[in-house]
Protein backbone atom coordinates (compact mmCIF):
# COMPACT_ATOMS: atom_id res chain seq x y z
CA UNK A 1 0.00 0.00 0.00
CA UNK A 2 1.58 3.40 -0.72
CA UNK A 3 2.10 6.15 1.49
CA UNK A 4 -0.53 8.03 2.02
CA UNK A 5 0.27 11.83 0.35
CA UNK A 6 0.79 15.31 2.16
CA UNK A 7 -2.82 16.58 1.78
CA UNK A 8 -4.44 13.45 2.96
CA UNK A 9 -3.94 14.97 6.27
CA UNK A 10 -8.18 14.76 7.89
CA UNK A 11 -8.65 12.19 9.85
CA UNK A 12 -11.68 11.33 8.20
CA UNK A 13 -10.50 10.94 4.52
CA UNK A 14 -7.85 8.62 6.29
CA UNK A 15 -10.22 6.40 7.30
CA UNK A 16 -12.24 6.62 4.06
CA UNK A 17 -8.90 5.75 1.97
CA UNK A 18 -8.34 2.58 4.23
CA UNK A 19 -12.12 1.18 4.41
CA UNK A 20 -11.59 1.62 0.33
CA UNK A 21 -8.39 -0.89 0.68
CA UNK A 22 -10.34 -2.66 3.22
CA UNK A 23 -12.87 -4.09 0.91
CA UNK A 24 -13.76 -7.51 2.28
CA UNK A 25 -12.37 -10.65 -0.20
CA UNK A 26 -14.77 -13.42 -1.48
CA UNK A 27 -15.85 -15.39 1.97
CA UNK A 28 -13.17 -17.98 2.62
CA UNK A 29 -12.71 -20.99 4.81
CA UNK A 30 -9.68 -19.80 5.85
CA UNK A 31 -8.90 -19.93 9.60
CA UNK A 32 -6.93 -17.31 11.53
CA UNK A 33 -4.67 -18.60 14.63
CA UNK A 34 -3.27 -15.24 16.59
CA UNK A 35 -0.24 -16.08 19.03
CA UNK A 36 1.46 -13.31 20.96
CA UNK A 37 0.72 -10.84 23.82
CA UNK A 38 -1.26 -7.25 24.52
CA UNK A 39 -1.33 -6.57 21.10
CA UNK A 40 -3.22 -8.95 19.52
CA UNK A 41 -4.90 -10.72 22.73
CA UNK A 42 -8.60 -10.29 21.80
CA UNK A 43 -9.52 -11.32 25.76
CA UNK A 44 -7.78 -13.68 26.87
CA UNK A 45 -6.50 -12.07 29.82
CA UNK A 46 -10.03 -11.52 30.95
CA UNK A 47 -10.46 -14.97 32.32
CA UNK A 48 -6.94 -15.17 33.99
CA UNK A 49 -6.44 -13.99 37.68
CA UNK A 50 -3.69 -10.87 36.14
CA UNK A 51 -2.85 -7.49 36.76
CA UNK A 52 -2.69 -7.05 32.88
CA UNK A 53 -6.59 -7.14 31.96
CA UNK A 54 -8.04 -4.38 29.41
CA UNK A 55 -11.75 -5.59 30.61
CA UNK A 56 -13.00 -2.00 32.14
CA UNK A 57 -14.18 1.63 29.91
CA UNK A 58 -12.54 3.20 28.16
CA UNK A 59 -10.95 -0.11 26.76
CA UNK A 60 -12.96 -1.25 23.42
CA UNK A 61 -14.62 2.30 23.40
CA UNK A 62 -14.52 2.26 19.59
CA UNK A 63 -15.30 -0.99 18.79
CA UNK A 64 -18.53 -1.03 17.12
CA UNK A 65 -19.13 -5.13 17.17
CA UNK A 66 -19.51 -4.50 21.31
CA UNK A 67 -21.04 -1.66 21.00
CA UNK A 68 -18.20 0.26 22.56
CA UNK A 69 -17.63 -1.84 25.17
CA UNK A 70 -14.47 -3.69 26.75
CA UNK A 71 -13.57 -7.16 24.95
CA UNK A 72 -10.14 -7.38 26.34
CA UNK A 73 -8.41 -5.84 23.61
CA UNK A 74 -6.03 -3.78 24.75
CA UNK A 75 -6.75 -0.43 22.41
CA UNK A 76 -9.57 1.74 21.74
CA UNK A 77 -10.59 -0.51 19.08
CA UNK A 78 -9.63 -3.55 16.52
CA UNK A 79 -6.07 -4.56 16.68
CA UNK A 80 -3.89 -5.22 14.28
CA UNK A 81 -4.97 -8.89 13.75
CA UNK A 82 -8.25 -7.91 13.81
CA UNK A 83 -8.06 -5.48 10.61
CA UNK A 84 -5.64 -7.77 8.59
CA UNK A 85 -8.87 -10.36 9.57
CA UNK A 86 -11.29 -8.14 8.16
CA UNK A 87 -9.42 -6.98 5.14
CA UNK A 88 -8.95 -10.59 3.71
CA UNK A 89 -12.21 -11.68 4.10
CA UNK A 90 -12.87 -12.62 7.74
CA UNK A 91 -16.75 -12.83 8.84
CA UNK A 92 -15.86 -12.83 12.38
CA UNK A 93 -12.80 -12.47 14.57
CA UNK A 94 -11.00 -15.49 15.76
CA UNK A 95 -12.38 -16.16 19.72
CA UNK A 96 -10.24 -15.82 22.66
CA UNK A 97 -9.11 -19.65 23.20
CA UNK A 98 -9.99 -19.52 26.83
CA UNK A 99 -13.35 -17.97 26.22
CA UNK A 100 -16.40 -20.90 26.76
CA UNK A 101 -17.19 -22.50 23.67
CA UNK A 102 -14.62 -20.92 21.40
CA UNK A 103 -13.87 -24.22 19.97
CA UNK A 104 -17.25 -24.36 18.42
CA UNK A 105 -16.41 -21.42 15.77
CA UNK A 106 -12.74 -22.98 14.78
CA UNK A 107 -13.43 -24.38 11.38
CA UNK A 108 -15.30 -20.95 10.24
CA UNK A 109 -12.92 -18.25 11.71
CA UNK A 110 -9.69 -19.64 14.03
CA UNK A 111 -8.64 -19.53 17.79
CA UNK A 112 -6.92 -16.36 18.95
CA UNK A 113 -4.65 -17.67 22.18
CA UNK A 114 -2.65 -14.39 22.68
CA UNK A 115 -2.51 -12.68 26.24
CA UNK A 116 -1.26 -9.58 27.37
CA UNK A 117 2.12 -9.12 29.56
CA UNK A 118 3.11 -12.73 28.03
CA UNK A 119 6.74 -12.89 25.89
CA UNK A 120 8.62 -15.71 24.11
CA UNK A 121 10.62 -16.42 27.48
CA UNK A 122 8.02 -18.43 29.88
CA UNK A 123 9.46 -16.60 33.07
CA UNK A 124 8.59 -13.32 31.11
CA UNK A 125 5.57 -11.02 32.53
CA UNK A 126 6.09 -13.01 36.13
CA UNK A 127 5.05 -9.56 37.89
CA UNK A 128 1.55 -9.47 36.22
CA UNK A 129 1.07 -13.31 37.84
CA UNK A 130 -1.76 -14.72 35.24
CA UNK A 131 -0.50 -14.72 31.61
CA UNK A 132 -0.11 -17.45 28.88
CA UNK A 133 3.49 -17.95 27.42
CA UNK A 134 3.95 -18.71 23.92
CA UNK A 135 4.88 -21.91 24.59
CA UNK A 136 1.74 -22.27 26.59
CA UNK A 137 -0.39 -21.24 23.54
CA UNK A 138 0.77 -23.68 20.96
CA UNK A 139 -0.14 -25.82 23.68
CA UNK A 140 -2.81 -24.76 23.38
CA UNK A 141 -3.20 -25.25 19.70
CA UNK A 142 -2.13 -28.88 19.89
CA UNK A 143 -5.61 -29.19 21.77
CA UNK A 144 -7.02 -27.24 19.30
CA UNK A 145 -5.37 -29.32 16.25
CA UNK A 146 -6.62 -32.64 18.11
CA UNK A 147 -10.00 -31.37 18.03
CA UNK A 148 -9.86 -30.62 14.14
CA UNK A 149 -8.49 -34.29 13.41
CA UNK A 150 -11.70 -35.89 15.57
CA UNK A 151 -14.00 -33.73 13.62
CA UNK A 152 -12.43 -33.86 9.88
CA UNK A 153 -10.16 -36.24 9.87
CA UNK A 154 -6.36 -36.38 9.11
CA UNK A 155 -6.03 -35.67 5.32
CA UNK A 156 -9.10 -32.68 5.67
CA UNK A 157 -7.90 -31.32 8.84
CA UNK A 158 -4.12 -31.43 7.26
CA UNK A 159 -5.53 -29.07 4.55
CA UNK A 160 -7.19 -27.14 6.37
CA UNK A 161 -4.35 -26.53 8.97
CA UNK A 162 -2.64 -26.08 5.06
CA UNK A 163 -4.50 -22.82 3.98
CA UNK A 164 -4.79 -21.02 7.54
CA UNK A 165 -3.11 -18.03 8.57
CA UNK A 166 -0.84 -18.08 11.75
CA UNK A 167 0.16 -14.67 12.99
CA UNK A 168 2.77 -14.36 16.07
CA UNK A 169 3.36 -10.95 17.73
CA UNK A 170 5.22 -12.14 20.22
CA UNK A 171 8.72 -10.37 21.93
CA UNK A 172 7.99 -6.56 23.02
CA UNK A 173 7.26 -7.78 26.88
CA UNK A 174 10.60 -9.87 26.68
CA UNK A 175 12.34 -6.82 26.19
CA UNK A 176 10.27 -4.07 27.92
CA UNK A 177 11.79 -6.40 30.59
CA UNK A 178 15.30 -6.28 29.69
CA UNK A 179 14.65 -2.82 29.43
CA UNK A 180 13.37 -2.36 33.16
CA UNK A 181 15.38 -1.74 36.28
CA UNK A 182 15.25 -5.10 37.47
CA UNK A 183 14.85 -7.90 35.81
CA UNK A 184 14.51 -11.38 38.59
CA UNK A 185 14.36 -14.18 36.06
CA UNK A 186 18.19 -13.16 34.36
CA UNK A 187 18.74 -13.40 38.41
CA UNK A 188 19.91 -9.47 39.08
CA UNK A 189 22.15 -10.04 36.66
CA UNK A 190 21.38 -9.19 32.65
CA UNK A 191 22.97 -10.66 29.89
CA UNK A 192 24.96 -8.71 26.84
CA UNK A 193 21.84 -7.37 24.64
CA UNK A 194 22.92 -8.83 21.33
CA UNK A 195 23.32 -12.35 23.80
CA UNK A 196 19.74 -11.76 24.86
CA UNK A 197 18.78 -10.69 21.34
CA UNK A 198 20.35 -14.43 20.05
CA UNK A 199 18.30 -16.14 22.96
CA UNK A 200 15.44 -14.40 22.20
CA UNK A 201 15.24 -15.02 18.59
CA UNK A 202 16.42 -18.76 19.15
CA UNK A 203 13.75 -19.28 21.37
CA UNK A 204 11.00 -18.07 19.01
CA UNK A 205 12.43 -20.14 16.10
CA UNK A 206 11.73 -23.32 18.54
CA UNK A 207 8.24 -22.13 18.79
CA UNK A 208 7.94 -21.63 15.16
CA UNK A 209 9.68 -24.90 14.43
CA UNK A 210 7.21 -26.72 16.79
CA UNK A 211 4.05 -24.96 15.12
CA UNK A 212 5.36 -25.98 11.71
CA UNK A 213 5.74 -29.66 13.31
CA UNK A 214 1.96 -29.21 14.23
CA UNK A 215 0.68 -28.77 10.93
CA UNK A 216 1.25 -24.54 10.68
CA UNK A 217 2.02 -23.60 6.64
CA UNK A 218 1.74 -19.71 6.63
CA UNK A 219 3.25 -17.75 9.20
CA UNK A 220 3.13 -13.96 9.70
CA UNK A 221 5.73 -12.98 11.93
CA UNK A 222 6.01 -9.20 13.52
CA UNK A 223 8.82 -7.80 14.40
CA UNK A 224 9.20 -5.05 17.49
CA UNK A 225 8.12 -2.17 17.13
CA UNK A 226 9.80 1.38 18.36
CA UNK A 227 9.46 0.40 21.85
CA UNK A 228 11.91 3.40 22.77
CA UNK A 229 8.83 5.84 21.45
CA UNK A 230 6.13 4.41 23.19
CA UNK A 231 4.94 6.61 26.51
CA UNK A 232 6.03 3.98 29.26
CA UNK A 233 9.96 3.46 27.93
CA UNK A 234 10.02 7.75 27.33
CA UNK A 235 8.93 7.83 31.15
CA UNK A 236 11.25 5.14 32.52
CA UNK A 237 13.96 6.76 30.73
CA UNK A 238 13.22 10.55 31.35
CA UNK A 239 13.28 11.46 27.84
CA UNK A 240 12.41 14.97 26.72
CA UNK A 241 9.35 15.77 25.05
CA UNK A 242 9.22 14.91 21.19
CA UNK A 243 11.78 12.48 21.29
CA UNK A 244 12.60 8.78 21.38
CA UNK A 245 14.20 6.82 23.18
CA UNK A 246 17.37 5.97 21.33
CA UNK A 247 19.14 3.10 23.01
CA UNK A 248 15.58 1.13 23.59
CA UNK A 249 14.69 1.56 19.77
CA UNK A 250 18.58 0.06 18.90
CA UNK A 251 17.76 -3.02 20.73
CA UNK A 252 14.85 -3.50 18.76
CA UNK A 253 16.16 -3.36 15.33
CA UNK A 254 18.91 -5.26 16.71
CA UNK A 255 17.13 -7.87 17.37
CA UNK A 256 14.61 -7.41 14.46
CA UNK A 257 17.55 -8.04 12.04
CA UNK A 258 18.46 -11.26 13.55
CA UNK A 259 14.93 -12.28 13.73
CA UNK A 260 14.74 -11.57 9.73
CA UNK A 261 17.69 -13.55 9.29
CA UNK A 262 16.21 -16.25 11.62
CA UNK A 263 13.04 -16.21 9.35
CA UNK A 264 14.83 -16.52 5.79
CA UNK A 265 16.93 -19.56 7.41
CA UNK A 266 14.14 -21.20 8.75
CA UNK A 267 11.91 -20.44 5.14
CA UNK A 268 15.05 -22.15 3.45
CA UNK A 269 14.25 -25.10 6.25
CA UNK A 270 10.92 -25.49 5.99
CA UNK A 271 10.68 -26.26 2.29
CA UNK A 272 8.56 -24.89 -0.34
CA UNK A 273 5.12 -25.81 1.13
CA UNK A 274 6.08 -23.36 3.84
CA UNK A 275 6.49 -19.71 3.81
CA UNK A 276 6.89 -17.30 6.96
CA UNK A 277 6.56 -13.59 6.49
CA UNK A 278 8.70 -10.86 8.16
CA UNK A 279 6.39 -8.45 8.93
CA UNK A 280 8.20 -5.02 9.59
CA UNK A 281 5.88 -3.27 11.73
CA UNK A 282 9.24 -1.52 13.03
CA UNK A 283 9.07 0.54 9.93
CA UNK A 284 5.70 1.43 9.50
CA UNK A 285 5.25 2.64 12.94
CA UNK A 286 8.36 4.65 13.18
CA UNK A 287 7.58 5.77 9.64
CA UNK A 288 3.57 7.05 10.99
CA UNK A 289 5.43 8.70 14.27
CA UNK A 290 8.25 10.98 12.18
CA UNK A 291 5.49 12.07 9.68
CA UNK A 292 2.28 11.82 11.80
CA UNK A 293 0.79 14.54 10.74
CA UNK A 294 0.55 13.43 6.96
CA UNK A 295 -0.64 10.51 8.12
CA UNK A 296 -3.90 12.68 10.12
CA UNK A 297 -2.55 12.20 13.55
CA UNK A 298 -2.21 15.61 16.13
CA UNK A 299 0.06 13.90 18.65
CA UNK A 300 2.86 11.03 18.14
CA UNK A 301 4.16 10.32 21.58
CA UNK A 302 1.59 11.31 24.06
CA UNK A 303 -1.04 8.30 25.30
CA UNK A 304 -4.86 9.30 24.56
CA UNK A 305 -5.92 7.26 27.50
CA UNK A 306 -4.07 7.96 30.97
CA UNK A 307 -0.94 9.44 32.24
CA UNK A 308 2.45 9.84 30.59
CA UNK A 309 4.04 9.14 33.41
CA UNK A 310 3.71 6.55 36.15
CA UNK A 311 1.29 4.41 36.95
CA UNK A 312 -0.33 5.16 33.84
CA UNK A 313 -3.54 4.58 34.79
CA UNK A 314 -6.61 4.10 31.80
CA UNK A 315 -8.80 1.32 33.07
CA UNK A 316 -11.57 3.31 34.73
CA UNK A 317 -11.44 6.78 33.67
CA UNK A 318 -14.29 6.77 31.31
CA UNK A 319 -15.96 10.01 32.47
CA UNK A 320 -12.69 12.11 33.45
CA UNK A 321 -12.26 14.21 29.94
CA UNK A 322 -9.09 15.05 31.41
CA UNK A 323 -7.06 11.70 31.04
CA UNK A 324 -9.14 10.79 27.96
CA UNK A 325 -8.72 12.34 24.65
CA UNK A 326 -11.36 13.84 23.07
CA UNK A 327 -10.29 12.06 19.33
CA UNK A 328 -8.74 8.57 19.68
CA UNK A 329 -8.59 8.89 15.58
CA UNK A 330 -5.33 12.00 16.34
CA UNK A 331 -3.76 10.37 18.50
CA UNK A 332 -0.55 7.44 17.53
CA UNK A 333 -0.79 6.11 21.10
CA UNK A 334 -3.83 4.73 22.95
CA UNK A 335 -2.29 4.26 25.90
CA UNK A 336 1.39 4.31 27.70
CA UNK A 337 2.19 0.81 25.45
CA UNK A 338 -0.70 0.49 22.93
CA UNK A 339 -1.22 1.74 19.48
CA UNK A 340 -4.83 3.15 18.76
CA UNK A 341 -7.13 1.50 16.63
CA UNK A 342 -6.44 4.52 13.82
CA UNK A 343 -2.61 2.95 13.92
CA UNK A 344 -3.55 -0.42 13.70
CA UNK A 345 -5.84 0.05 10.49
CA UNK A 346 -2.94 1.81 8.71
CA UNK A 347 -0.40 -0.95 9.98
CA UNK A 348 -2.15 -3.81 9.00
CA UNK A 349 -3.13 -1.97 5.59
CA UNK A 350 0.50 -2.09 4.27
CA UNK A 351 1.61 -5.56 5.97
CA UNK A 352 -1.84 -6.79 4.05
CA UNK A 353 -1.16 -5.32 0.84
CA UNK A 354 2.72 -3.34 1.04
CA UNK A 355 5.38 -3.93 -0.91
CA UNK A 356 9.06 -5.85 0.64
CA UNK A 357 9.24 -2.80 2.67
CA UNK A 358 6.53 -3.85 4.39
CA UNK A 359 6.34 -7.37 4.09
CA UNK A 360 9.01 -10.05 2.95
CA UNK A 361 9.43 -12.42 1.26
CA UNK A 362 5.55 -11.79 -0.16
CA UNK A 363 2.99 -9.21 1.61
CA UNK A 364 0.01 -10.90 3.62
CA UNK A 365 -2.50 -10.87 1.13
CA UNK A 366 -0.37 -12.98 -1.82
CA UNK A 367 0.56 -15.52 1.54
CA UNK A 368 -3.49 -15.95 1.95
CA UNK A 369 -3.93 -16.52 -1.45
CA UNK A 370 -1.08 -18.96 -2.12
CA UNK A 371 -2.86 -22.48 -3.56
CA UNK A 372 -6.40 -21.33 -3.39
CA UNK A 373 -7.24 -23.34 -6.08
CA UNK A 374 -6.51 -26.26 -3.96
Amino acid sequence: MAVLPPHCCSPLSTALMLLLLFLPSPASPHAFFIFGDSLVDAGNNDYLVTLSKANAPPYGVDFSFSGGKPTGRFTNGRTIADVMGEALGQETFAPPYLAPNSSAEVTSSGVNYASGSSGIFDETGSFYIGRVPLGQQISYFEKTRAQILDTMGEKAAAEFLEKALFTVAAGSNDILEFLSPSVPFFGGQKPDPAAFQDALVSKLAFHLKRLNELGARKFVIADIGPLGCIPYVRALEFIPAGECSAAANKLCQGYNRKLKRMIGRLNQEMGPESVLVYANTHGIVMEIIQRYRQYGFENALDPCCGGSFPPFLCIGIANASSALCADRSKYVFWDAFHPTEAVNFIVAGRLVDGGAVDASPVNVRALFQQDQHK
